[in-house]
């Protein structure tokens, strides 16, 4: 099985991600998108397979979207692709893509749903959070029981 993650290593998220990954068995291919960013129709073909809007792909945090007015509900799918190409920052992360599909894990639980193989045992994310039991069962998340 072929797993990629478009991945911040300075994003807790983006690691937990990645460890969850790692967690099932599968070593993804990583693409560090700050240093390897994806071609404009790579993006463009991610979020299509997302089925998500380009807006909904947008990083508001940490990054110069207010700056460039980003937020303006006039702007195009275009303009907006176009900024993300100038500024990789603003793709949010960490988007992975397997056999069963694309999506951006945002919360990094969100990957569980992507992976074919199970977690091999307990799991919990880089703030103590359990994300999955023992026998590699996924927990509820804190708030919903």
């Amino acid at each position: 099985m072929t797993v990629t993650i478009y991945h911040n290593p300075a994003c807790g998220t983006s690691r937990n991600v990645l460890a969850l990954i790692r967690n099932s068995g599968e070593e993804p291919e990583v693409v560090e998108y700050l240093k390897t960013p994806p071609s404009r129709e790579a993006l463009a073909g991610l979020i299509r397979r997302m089925g998500v809007a380009v807006r909904d792909v947008l990083r508001q945090k940490g990054t110069p979207y207010e700056e460039l007015g980003l937020g303006d509900p006039s702007l195009t799918n275009d303009q907006l692709l176009d900024a993300m190409m100038a500024h990789p920052i603003l793709i949010n992360r960490p988007i992975v893509v397997t056999p069963l599909g694309a999506r951006l894990c945002r919360p990094s639980e969100a990957v569980l749903d992507l992976l074919v193989k199970p977690q091999r045992g307990a799991f919990a994310k880089e703030d103590g959070t359990p994300v999955a039991d023992t026998a590699g069962r996924r927990l509820p998340a804190e708030g919903t029981e």
